[in-house]
């Protein structure tokens, strides 16, 4: 039971997710509760064309994310690493995304482990010494959260979920309101063998966490039927392993799922997630949760017969699956992601301003370029319409241009107490400006957030 990475810069990089322990610690950097870390879908801030997550979370609610991933070192050693050639201590950019994130009411947990690379609980020796390794991550990103995926090899190495049981234990123990989750892989009979040795390692150590949560995929699964049938099947384990009853076994258990196409070409719909949903709700679940943010939108072709990090391979609108993770939370999404950006339905005039190669567009903003209106399927920045697959022809218009204007009337004027998004336009000394991601009080043309679009007024 796999979750690859589907890496579109480095075919080694860490991947899907497999068994997860999340760690929720003192909360000195936001005051989310545990229901957001219990739905924080999985976002690849480094690989993957990642997204802008607040531009995500303006669009559907959801405030918290799963970070991945942290490995140990491509060389050996027992330090944490982004996909294993990042170290976390000389880390910046994992650092400004948290930061952003938290600038807008929301937090992360960082996720450990994935299919590639090598694995902390491989190489650091012991469960004290890998508990060790992950206190680092913590420290470094004032977590609540930390997600441990415990995949292949490390996931058939006795010693090495020995290791990874026993950190959480530790971490559980020395870090107070620790909340802790464990996914391991789902089948139809809830879980595998290694998926019960790991319940069983559980059992013996002594530690209990919040919840354990399966992955119902990549294993002959259809639809959500078949995903509801295998929670059933895991939650008569957790009772025949634990002693629970009927209801603290529910209130044990999670799910974690793949949105659109699996990597065993299966397919997960909308109204899939909608069917995990109800029964997550109707029955108490503890974990509701998808790979990936970074596939939660429409491929060139919406019907694509391949799997992808980047896209779902399903029709679908930009961040539709993130939406379930924030109703789970309790949080009712957005209708719509507020732009400056107007729209235009194909024919006449250009309404929509000129695309910039500067400019910074999320899915859904709509440009004109070459007598056409495109509308942007993700993000993308510097991306040519016509040429790049991340543009929707949406057809011919009047007065289109190829290049954005350097003149004409200008935007409403920047407002140092107003927040802006990706795409929002302002004026400001002359000339207008684009925001690249959230932004607020960073004056046009001092700071690297506003792309200067040119004169106007």
């Amino acid at each position: 039971m796999k979750r690859r990475s589907l890496s579109i810069v480095a075919a080694a990089s860490a991947a899907l997710l497999g068994a997860g322990v999340v760690v929720a610690l003192h909360a000195d950097a936001a005051t989310l509760t545990s229901n957001w870390y219990a739905s924080a879908p999985y976002l690849m801030p480094f690989d993957n064309s990642p997204p802008n997550p607040v531009d995500v979370m303006a669009a559907t609610g959801q405030k918290a994310f799963q970070l991945a991933f942290i490995l140990a070192p491509s060389g050996g050693g027992c330090s944490p690493t982004w996909d294993g050639t990042r170290p976390v201590s000389a880390d910046t950019e994992a650092a400004a995304m948290i930061s952003n994130i938290r600038a807008n009411g929301g937090d992360v947990s960082v996720s450990i482990g994935g299919y590639g690379g090598t694995k902390l609980g491989q190489t650091c020796g012991s469960p004290e010494a890998t508990a060790a390794a992950y206190q680092q991550v913590i420290t470094k990103y004032a977590l609540k959260a930390i997600d441990f995926d415990l995949e292949e090899p490390e996931y058939e190495n006795t010693a090495a979920v020995h290791n990874e049981i026993g950190a959480a234990k530790i971490l559980q123990q020395n870090n107070a309101g620790l909340y802790v989750s464990v996914t391991t892989a789902g089948t139809a009979a809830g879980t595998g063998w290694f998926g019960t040795q790991m319940l069983n390692e559980a059992k013996s150590s002594g530690f209990t966490p919040a919840n354990f949560s399966i992955m119902p995929f990549d294993g002959g699964f259809n639809g959500g039927a078949s995903q509801t049938a295998a929670l059933e099947a895991f939650h008569t384990i957790l009772m025949n392993t634990f002693g629970w009853d009927s209801a603290t076994a529910y209130a044990h258990e999670g799910i974690s799922q793949m949105n659109g196409r699996s990597d065993a070409g299966e397919y997960f719909y909308q109204a899939d997630f909608q069917t995990t949903l109800d029964y997550a709700t109707s029955h108490g679940l503890a974990r509701y949760t998808n790979w990936s943010v970074n596939r939660d939108r429409q491929c060139a072709d919406p019907n694509q017969s391949t799997t992808s990090g980047t896209c779902s391979s399903v029709p679908q609108t930009a961040w539709e699956f993130t939406k379930f993770s924030a109703r789970f939370a309790g949080a009712t999404p957005p209708t719509s992601v507020p732009t400056t950006t107007p729209t235009s339905s194909g024919g006449g005039s250009c309404t929509a301003a000129a695309w910039s190669a500067s400019a910074v567009y999320v899915g859904g903003n709509q440009v004109s370029y070459n007598g056409h209106t495109w509308q942007a399927q993700w993000w993308t920045q510097g991306e040519t319409p016509g040429v790049a697959s991340v543009w929707l022809d949406k057809g011919a218009c009047g007065g289109g241009s190829t290049t954005p204007p350097t003149s004409g009337s200008c935007p409403a004027a920047w407002s140092a107490s107003a927040v802006y998004i990706s795409g929002n336009t302002v004026s400001y000394n002359g000339h207008q400006f684009t925001a690249k991601w959230w932004t607020q009080g960073e004056t046009p043309g001092n700071h690297d957030v506003w792309a200067d679009n040119g004169a106007c007024g």
